[in-house]
């Protein structure tokens, strides 16, 4: 009774600490966040869902619980730091100059939590239950709001925090099966600056060809008119640039996925193991938009387009993608052990996301034509003695964007992992972990274009290192 107490209070410390630490956001590659180790992270993730003594599995392969010693609670942050500078310029749609700075370092540094619980039982405890806590998920750029790339973003937040529990079933000591499920939050939370001037401009050259077209008259006639009603509507004080108004869209859901697991041991000290994590399909359908206009455009958008720019609900659908792992680890002698992972993600599904609002609103569109993409690594483990362990790792990391559809809110780019790490145990039954990775990046070029076609073209300067620290603790 004494041990089910102390693991209900450990628990329930691990989720209220993990609960605050993920509402500070965190910033990675993309939205994918493998950062749930430290000692995966001391490997660059090589043997990530095969190595042994790391209770990361029960969120990422619950086939090998089988590979943890007994009863056991884990604890682990990753302190990320992710820069993004850009250097560059945008216009408007006429080719007149934005004005405005480089947004500063719209990169932040932000703790990534992860918990784990995990017990043995049945017959020669050859059944496994777990429980987690993880981030999978999670993005966060901030720039300054008179930037030149304003209109294409200023603040991106997303976050998506799993709960989790798992099952697994030794057939024997060389073969094992695993499922998972998990609850997902997903928190989204997106601002941009609208061009309202050129928004109101464009409006008004479209109703006056409009009415000339209807009353009969020529495409020359139309063409007349409209560029009439762009000087008066610039004489009233709307061109681009000059009445900007601010939007934001917040929106949050709950939903359920998966995890399938097979663990492998042909030899004794090989592990092979194979994972696939769902996706998961975020349906919101009480999101928040919040638009705040100057009051000359309320009040003209109010007579010339009612029901457009003002707050209102809205609906979107987003869809995390799934992910499938193929995992080694090999022991080669009393003191080194080996270990590699391949995984793909299918990145492809996260296409574009759509704002369909409850006003007469047109739909958001956020194009990202992402692709999918390939995590690789090699990693090795070297025991010094009893209670210490080095190790290190390479991996490379595919980004699932490309120059032709990079984005302000993700300015993201493939990179290489340089990572070491070690652990100290200074009982059987604590341990700490310790990992680093330094991320080697080139500088990506963007040029993107705004709903209201003004576009911003020029390079950022990318650059990531992730620290992480770890409790074990064997009942």
């Amino acid at each position: 009774m004494q041990t089910a107490s102390t693991i209900a209070r450990l628990t329930l410390l691990a989720v209220g600490v993990a609960g605050a630490l993920a509402a500070a956001d965190a910033n990675a590659a993309a939205f994918q966040l493998k950062e749930n180790s430290a000692k995966g992270l001391g490997r660059a993730f090589a043997g990530s869902t095969s190595a042994e003594g790391d209770a990361s599995v029960v969120a990422t392969n619950p086939a090998s619980m089988r590979l943890l010693d007994g009863t056991q609670f884990q604890g682990d942050v990753s302190a990320i730091s992710f820069g993004a500078k850009f250097r560059g310029e945008g216009k408007y749609a006429n080719g007149a100059p934005i004005s405005g700075g480089n947004g500063g370092d719209a990169g932040m540094i932000a703790p990534v939590p992860a918990a784990y619980f995990h017990v043995p039982f049945g017959a020669n405890d050859n059944m496994h239950f777990g429980a987690s806590l993880t981030v999978p998920f999670g993005f966060k750029t901030e720039y300054d709001t008179d930037w030149v790339g304003r209109y294409n973003g200023v603040k991106t937040d997303l976050k998506a925090i799993d709960l989790g529990v798992a099952f697994s079933y030794d057939v024997n000591p060389y073969l094992s099966f695993g499922v998972g499920v998990f609850a997902e939050r997903l928190n989204v939370d997106l601002t941009s600056a609208v061009d309202a001037g050129t928004a109101i401009n464009a409006s008004a050259q479209q109703r006056a060809s409009a009415a000339v077209l209807a009353a009969g008259g020529t495409p020359a006639q139309a063409a007349a008119a409209a560029r009439q009603a762009a000087v008066q509507a610039a004489q009233l004080g709307f061109s681009p640039g000059s009445a900007d108004g601010y939007l934001r869209i917040k929106g949050d859901e709950v939903s359920m996925g998966y995890t399938l697991g097979m663990t492998v041991s042909p030899v004794e000290g090989t592990n092979i193991a194979f994972s696939y994590r769902s996706e998961v399909e975020h349906k919101i359908t009480d999101g928040k938009a919040d638009f705040t206009m100057t009051p000359a455009a309320a009040a003209f958008l109010a007579q010339a387009a009612p029901g457009t720019f003002i707050d209102s609900n809205g609906r979107a659908t987003i869809t995390l993608p799934a992910s499938a792992t193929v995992s080694v680890s090999h022991r080669v002698n009393d003191q080194w052990k080996i270990m590699a992972d391949v995984s793909r993600t299918a990145w492809s599904k996260f296409d574009q996301v759509t704002v369909d609002y409850d006003s007469n609103q047109p739909d958001s569109v956020l194009p990202f034509n992402y692709r999918d993409t390939t995590f690789a690594s090699i990693g090795t483990e070297y025991r010094l003695n009893d209670q210490l362990t080095l190790r290190g790792g390479v991996a490379y990391d595919q980004t699932p964007t490309t120059d032709a559809h990079r984005d302000v809110r993700v300015p993201d780019t493939t990179r290489k992992w340089l990572s070491l790490g070690l652990t100290y145990a200074p009982s059987e039954k604590m341990e700490y972990s310790v990992g680093y990775t330094h991320l080697f990046t080139k500088d990506p070029n963007i040029t993107s274009t705004s709903a209201t076609a003004n576009t911003v073209t020029g390079k950022y300067k990318v650059s990531g290192d992730v620290l992480a620290a770890s409790m074990q603790y064997k009942f």
